[in-house]
């Protein structure tokens, strides 16, 4: 490769954090989670939503648009409590209370006591975002642990299900159920057998609830991003990957989490409301078929 070619695959500064979720404030430059450019309309005007993984990368871009568009946040998050109040600030910023509720999502009994505490402190629930997430890249089946698997799924899939259990009895007409699943459900990931594998289980979730859910009137759809730059990134990889991470897509750059915040709020609002079962993909321009 030409030393011009390879200049043209570094999208970031090498980086990498040592602990797992990644910290926000610890990366540079820092993910983009508000659009300057963005122009409210009252979309989310007086609804509740629940944010799992508000705290940080595409969950905190998505808190700050829900309350730009008059919607009140519950974040949910498991240890960052710096990133946390950070999202919390740019929320109030926008007129909008913001409850945070820090625990582990794989356990069950945490979950309920989110739907709960939300209830508890907003009297309603509107829009539920399946967002939080991990993974765990190895090389090889062989060295994907028992433990590392369970984990895996705990978080990312099972996670959902126990979230949305305890979120259905304060669900009504019109609300609105939206779930992370991600490019890799779709192109598959060598080095990230386990995770895949969830984001694969995520999207006939959707699909399945999509049509448990339809005589209730309660949409549910899902967002598969592609590389985006949020704190998973250096916390997952090695430095060099993430130095040309995202320079495989079409548009050669990972994607900011503002830019994929903008589905969220078309399914979580009424703009989309003949739309469930149904995935949108911001990937920078990957053709999924899905």
């Amino acid at each position: 490769m030409s030393t011009s070619e390879n200049k043209k695959k570094h999208t970031l500064p090498a980086q990498e954090q040592e602990q797992q979720p990644g910290i926000q404030t610890q990366m540079h430059p820092q993910p983009q989670t508000v659009d300057e450019n963005y122009h409210p309309a009252g979309k989310l005007k007086d609804k509740v939503a629940i944010i799992t993984g508000g705290d940080s990368g595409i969950g905190r871009a998505v808190a700050v648009k829900f309350a730009q568009e008059g919607a009140k946040i519950a974040i949910v998050y498991l240890s960052e409590d710096v990133d946390a109040q950070d999202a919390k600030e740019l929320v109030e910023a926008e007129n909008q209370p913001c409850l945070l509720l820090k625990g582990d999502i794989g356990n069950e009994e945490f979950c309920k006591s989110v739907i709960q505490k939300t209830i508890d402190e907003y009297g309603k629930l509107d829009i539920l975002i399946n967002n939080a997430g991990e993974q765990h890249p190895q090389k090889s089946l062989e060295d994907i642990t028992t433990e590392q698997l369970e984990r895996t799924f705990r978080t990312n899939i099972f996670a959902c299900f126990f979230l949305t259990k305890a979120a259905l009895p304060h669900l009504e007409e019109g609300a609105a159920i939206v779930n992370t699943t991600s490019v890799t459900a779709y192109a598959g990931s060598p080095g990230l057998l386990d995770y895949s594998a969830t984001k694969g289980a995520i999207i006939a979730f959707t699909r399945s609830l999509s049509g448990n859910l339809a005589d209730k009137k309660i949409r549910v759809n899902a967002v598969a991003p592609g590389p985006i730059w949020t704190p998973l990134i250096p916390s997952t990889f090695s430095a060099d990957k993430v130095e040309t991470f995202g320079s495989d897509t079409p548009m050669k750059r990972p994607g900011q989490p503002e830019e994929v915040a903008n589905c969220y709020v078309f399914l979580a609002s009424d703009d989309s409301s003949y739309i469930s079962g149904q995935v949108l993909h911001p990937n920078g321009g990957e053709i999924v078929n899905g």
